[in-house]
């Protein structure tokens, strides 16, 4: 395995005979362990089985693993039909569209907050205990929101929401992306995708059910409450799950690594070989990050003997060209995801379909949760075969043909003054309605595809000392754009109007198109370790 530490290591051999007390605990591995790293890289080449499926046992802990993934669409979509339902419920007057950004926004921010803290924890204490933490917070934020009376106590019930949403965004990717074999890992990321369009999914219908034919008064509380019961069922099924391999060895437990990846192996042939090999590479690669940061440690004269922490896995994260650049690769996908306005739709989409003149809105509105996931599932069968770049590059146009179409669509409907208003039903605006749908499809059918999914494979780029906490500061990066999103989304309908609006989302996804050509290189089939280093090249691994 060419390893991202090779000039630190290199540097490391010359200073042994002035450092023998330091490196006792290295010796052992010097002598052996390029024999090792090769036969490990040759097992693995050996009995990677690309065209084979995942195991059931892979299978299970990806959907027990999914429903985090549910949760947080459907908390992402419920919003929606609960704006326009809610009437004067809360404070008793209608919600303004400040209120609604705040109600909506305050979701992302908890999110942005949540998620870095959340990294940290997954780091000391395992990538189980922070599901666990985010499913207390999901139960927690829905039974608040369900009894809430006031504005004020429905923002915090969204707020507990968002610190949820924001640790299981982080984690979930994490823990299956290091559990997943090389060959199927996009296609099981991709499937907390298809949660996540599933709960969106089942949050509009669930809207819909109540919002026609439920009680006006406690039909939307019904409607945030049923959050608690996804979040309730895998907090007893996470008891059961196995914790992270990656996170196993770095924590110095490799018996219960090598047990986690016989069991995610299966009985296929060669399976053994495959264990031995898999757990050698991550091994090694914890011996060689533990090395670099010994290396620095002494050389920013730091002591050498103490556990390291977060200030060091934020200098290994800034202070390493690769992981910045990962980071930036990172941060740059997860900002395109949100700053492209998708959230705006899933977050406004029955506002939006009012204002055009839709009579049902949010079942309007489901027509574009289905979109979403049906093309979210198109995309779970061609991540890993046609790449992570090339379905971005290929995608992305389609977006930004469906946000032109869709502000050229708003140009013919005339809207008041204020955004909650309806507009005039002239014949017009009518087939302008249409059109807009239809270019909201084409847009939702591009993100779905591409931009929807690909960002998830963060922790890919990382190597394993910093993946936590990189995936969870690229985390906290979409998030943060997400809450700018959700706060400015009907202000800028106000103060710009929707053409203009929609073609600023336009202009920055055009924008991201180019970034990612130049920078972002493909990493399916490679391992979690191979595709780290393809970021050490002076091209950023863009061939």
């Amino acid at each position: 395995m060419t390893s991202q530490h090779e000039p630190l290591i290199a540097a490391n051999s010359r200073h042994h005979a002035a450092d023998n007390d330091d490196d006792d605990n290295f010796d052992n591995f010097d002598n052996t362990s390029d024999r090792e790293d090769s036969d490990a890289q040759s097992a693995l080449h050996a009995d990677k089985q690309p065209d084979e499926s995942p195991g059931l046992f892979l299978w299970l802990l990806t959907f027990s693993a999914g429903i985090s993934g549910l949760l947080f669409g459907y908390d992402t979509g419920v919003i929606s039909a609960t704006l326009v339902s809610i009437g004067t419920s809360l404070s008793d007057r209608p919600l303004s569209s400040l209120d609604k950004s705040v109600v909506t926004s305050c979701t992302s921010l908890f999110a942005l907050l949540i998620s870095p803290f959340a990294s940290v924890l997954a780091d000391a204490f395992g990538r189980k205990r922070v599901i666990l933490a985010a499913d207390g917070l999901f139960i927690a934020g829905a039974v608040i929101q369900a009894l809430s009376t006031t504005v004020a106590s429905m923002v915090v019930g969204r707020s507990i929401v968002g610190g949820a949403v924001g640790a299981a965004s982080f984690v979930i990717p994490l823990y299956i992306a290091e559990l997943a074999p090389a060959a199927h890992r996009g296609r099981l990321v991709t499937m907390n995708i298809v949660f996540i369009t599933l709960g969106q999914v089942v949050a509009y219908i669930v809207g819909w059910l109540f919002g026609a034919y439920g009680s006006e008064t406690t039909g939307w509380r019904w409607m945030v409450g049923l959050g608690a019961v996804p979040a309730a069922v895998q907090t007893v099924i996470v008891v059961f799950m196995p914790e992270s391999p990656r996170w196993l060895v770095k924590a110095g437990r490799s018996a219960a690594a090598r047990d986690v990846i016989a069991r995610v192996s299966g009985q296929r042939a060669g399976s053994r070989r495959l264990v031995d090999a898999t757990l050698k590479n991550i091994e090694t690669e914890v011996r060689e990050e533990a090395e670099a940061r010994r290396l620095s440690n002494r050389r920013t004269n730091r002591r050498t003997n103490r556990r390291p922490g977060w200030r060091d896995s934020l200098y290994e994260l800034f202070g390493i060209r690769r992981n910045r650049r990962a980071l930036a690769i990172a941060c740059l996908l997860q900002g395109l995801q949100q700053l492209c306005g998708f959230n705006s739709l899933m977050y406004f989409s029955a506002t939006i379909f009012t204002l055009v003149g839709f009579p049902m809105p949010t079942l309007t509105s489901l027509v574009v949760a289905v979109t979403n996931f049906a093309f979210t599932l198109i995309a779970l069968s061609l991540i890993d075969r046609v790449g992570r770049r090339r379905i971005l590059l290929w995608s992305i146009p389609f977006m930004i043909v469906g946000l032109l179409l869709a502000g050229y669509g708003f140009s013919y409907i005339e809207l008041s003054s204020n955004s909650s208003a309806t507009q005039s039903s002239a014949p017009a605006a009518q087939g302008a309605a249409v059109v807009i749908l239809f270019s909201i499809m084409m847009y939702v059918a591009g993100y779905a595809i591409g931009l929807g999914n690909v960002p998830w494979m963060q922790s890919e780029l990382f190597s394993l000392s910093v993946r936590s906490i990189g995936s969870g500061i690229a985390t906290a990066t979409n998030w943060g754009a997400n809450f700018v999103i959700g706060l400015t989304f009907l202000l800028l309908m106000d103060a710009l109007t929707p053409t203009w609006t929609f073609a600023l989302y336009a202009l920055l996804c055009a924008v991201g198109y180019g970034l990612i050509w130049r920078v972002y290189p493909e990493t399916a089939g490679l391992s979690l370790e191979d595709a780290a280093s393809l970021l050490e090249d002076d091209n950023w691994g863009v061939r």
